[in-house]
């Protein structure tokens, strides 16, 4: 899907070096192409329509200030293309990185935590890593947290957690 929309969008940056370039028949081409992609509320699609040569008494005296207002909209346009599609790379990089990372089984875990620490320090702790709070804030209430229950305490969680073949498994060769 990915290919296939930044080859359209590709080809609309083509189409600004035709010769016989129709500026309104583009903005609608492009419009509708961004409106498919990103949605009828994005800015790149409210952006190609803005485009417009401007019909002003120096530029109809001038043939060559019409020349530099086409310019002007394709080099515009063309800007907002490239944008267009870096963006669509870039999100489908993030997407590739997020599927390669494999997530990570918990539940051993979560099983020594949850056999070393009373019910409401395992609540409590859940809450924390749960919550919106800044990472900072997260590790000052967890560290608070872990130093109540002690070094014994840590230190069998720790072990319960390496030494589970969950973990085991878990580490590159």
């Amino acid at each position: 899907m990915k290919d296939q929309q930044t080859a359209l969008l590709r080809q609309q940056i083509e189409k600004l070096s035709q010769k016989k370039f129709d500026l309104n028949a583009w903005k609608k081409q492009t419009m509708m192409m961004l409106v498919s992609i990103f949605g009828e509320e994005s800015q790149k699609v409210k952006e190609i329509g803005k485009l417009e040569y401007e019909y002003n008494s120096w530029s109809l005296r001038d043939n060559t200030g019409f020349n530099a207002y086409e310019e002007g909209c394709k080099k515009t346009g063309r800007a907002i293309l490239e944008a267009s599609i870096s963006e669509i790379e870039l999100a489908d990089a993030d997407i590739r990185a997020e599927k390669k990372a494999p997530a990570m089984d918990t539940g051993f875990v979560l099983d020594a935590l949850q056999e070393e620490l009373k019910g409401s320090q395992f609540k409590s702790l859940l809450k924390i890593l749960k919550s919106d709070s800044i990472k900072d804030e997260k590790e000052r209430k967890v560290a608070e947290i872990l130093q109540e229950l002690g070094p014994q305490t840590t230190v069998s969680i720790l072990k319960s957690i390496l030494m589970n073949e969950g973990f085991k498994t878990g580490l590159p060769d």
